[in-house]
């Protein structure tokens, strides 16, 4: 064998074991991003999950109604029985799993206001307390969201006062409820609606069927019905 030849060869062999350890390389780089993957979509509390996140979800449920066991942090039958009952009355996928939607609708989603100041929450607790005293706890977080639902549309004022103190929009301003004690509970719906559950599936505007007359607003296109109020566009 010529110089040149051996040369070459040597050449060709260092390109080779050049592209061989390129591909492993790739071949590590995308197995070690899809593993990433893998475990940001595993990183959610489900059954057998353990930790702070879940006793959180566990006191959430408590205070709910939902789950009547030990906040023991231990993501068992019960917890998971739990939020398949929640999932199923606000209306969204029932798998038993506290995902990020559901932790959302839970107020566990980041514990963000949103922008909303404390005395925005104040407000939309007042206006809770006034117009939903006697419904559920679902009930009274729907009417806040409705609230919050106005703010973002186009066809209201932008702010939560504008909102609650708009002509008309409000009756309970106008009487004696409006000067009642907030109570806790309604405290409590306010925080979760800023936080981000919407049980009413972007209603704009609710009423009670016994106590309205208006044909335009029976003929709004209905989004849920939760206790004595029916919800729509």
């Amino acid at each position: 064998m010529t110089v040149y030849k051996a040369f070459r060869n040597f050449y060709i062999f260092l390109i080779s074991l050049a592209i061989l350890l390129g591909a492993a390389a790739g071949g590590t780089a995308a197995y070690m991003l899809t593993s990433k993957q893998e475990q940001a979509e595993y990183a959610l509390s489900k059954y057998g999950s353990t930790g702070s996140e879940v006793r959180q979800i566990q006191t959430k449920l408590k205070s709910l109604g939902y789950y009547n066991g030990s906040v023991d942090g231990i993501y068992g039958t019960q917890t998971q029985n739990a939020v398949r009952s929640f999932q199923r009355s606000v209306g969204i996928t029932v798998d038993g799993i506290a995902g990020p939607q559901t932790l959302l609708y839970m107020g566990l989603g980041g514990g963000s206001s949103g922008g909303y100041s404390s005395s925005d929450v104040q407000l939309i607790a007042r206006v809770i307390s006034a117009e939903a005293r006697g419904e559920s706890y679902t009930g009274q977080v729907a009417v806040g969201a409705v609230i919050l639902n106005r703010v973002a549309h186009p066809s209201f004022p932008d702010t939560v006062s504008g909102v609650v103190y708009q002509s008309g929009a409000f009756s309970c301003v106008y009487d004696s409820n409006w000067y009642a004690s907030v109570t806790d509970t309604a405290k409590r719906a306010a925080q979760d609606a800023v936080n981000g559950w919407d049980p009413t599936g972007g209603a704009i505007y609710y009423y009670n069927p016994s106590k309205t007359s208006s044909s335009w607003m029976r003929s709004r296109p209905v989004t849920t019905v939760i206790g004595n109020h029916v919800f729509c566009k």
